[in-house]
C-alpha cells in the first residue's frame, strides 16, 4: 500500500517560504538606513505637486498632473490655454 504522505511537496513549500523570508531580510538590510523611506518619497511628491500648483502646472515636469485637475473632485481649476 502506498504511503499517504507527500513529504516532497511539503519540503518544496518550506524551501519557498525560507527563500521569501530571506528575500525580505535582504530588502530590509538595504533599506535599514532609511526607516522612513516611503514617508520621504511621499513628502517629495507632495512638495513637487505644491510647486507645480503654484506655477499653474505650466512646467514640463508638471504635465502628469494636468489630466487630474480642472474638475470638481480635485477642486483645482487652471486655464488650459496656459499650457500651450
Amino acid at each position: 500500500m502506498k504511503e499517504p504522505h507527500n513529504y516532497a511537496k511539503v519540503g518544496y513549500s518550506m524551501i519557498a517560504v525560507a527563500g521569501s523570508l530571506a528575500a525580505i531580510g535582504i530588502i530590509a538590510l538595504f533599506t535599514a538606513d532609511d526607516v522612513l523611506l516611503s514617508d520621504h518619497m511621499a513628502r517629495e511628491k507632495t512638495a513637487h505637486f505644491n510647486e507645480c500648483k503654484l506655477n499653474d502646472f505650466v512646467p514640463d515636469d508638471c504635465e502628469m498632473y494636468r489630466e487630474r485637475i480642472n474638475n470638481a473632485a480635485s477642486g483645482i481649476y487652471v486655464d488650459p490655454d496656459k499650457w500651450k
